[in-house]
């Protein structure tokens, strides 16, 4: 059965890593569902978080194949229950003096931010699980998304957990 899995790589902070690992997945012929990328605490590392779809043979074959890249330190997978993931959104939409105060409302009732405000349209920000985030879209699209732009899951382990260097 396939299913959705969140995994966050640390990687070595060197030119063209990210070109290594998106090749790898792109002659295996594996979809990336979404991919996140920043510095780490210590500048010469860097944390990859991808989204990937497939079956458990698949995400076993990825795991394995992410191992075998040079600047690859470590690979997990962000289990559910053990760790933490969210995403960030961006969304614009469409907003006049009549239904400007139900958007709002929307907004707030799931923690969504107002960060731009125009004549005729309002950008939210909002964060939190797909599922949030999903829910979020379907109450705010009868006002009219003008665009969006998601930034895919990032994450951490829960409690003492860390990636080693």
């Amino acid at each position: 059965m396939e299913e959705k899995t969140c995994l966050s790589l640390l990687v070595e902070n060197n030119f063209g890593v990210l070109s290594r690992i998106s090749g790898l997945f792109a002659r295996r012929g594996y979809n990336i569902d979404s991919l996140t990328v920043g510095t780490t605490v210590d500048a010469k590392f860097s944390r990859i978080t991808i989204t990937v779809t497939g079956d458990e043979q698949v995400l076993t074959q990825i795991k394995k194949q992410l191992n075998k890249l040079i600047d690859v330190i470590t690979v997990i997978e962000l289990k559910p229950h053990e760790s933490i993931t969210r995403e960030l959104v961006f969304i614009k939409v469409k907003a006049n003096n009549i239904t400007r105060s139900q958007i709002v409302e929307i907004a707030n009732l799931f923690r969504a931010n107002i960060v731009d405000v125009a004549r005729e349209s309002l950008i939210l920000e909002i964060t939190g699980t797909r599922e949030k985030i999903d829910a979020f879209f379907n109450m705010i699209e009868p006002y009219g998304i003008l665009e969006f732009i998601r930034s895919g899951d990032t994450g951490l382990q829960r409690g003492e957990n860390v990636l080693s260097y």
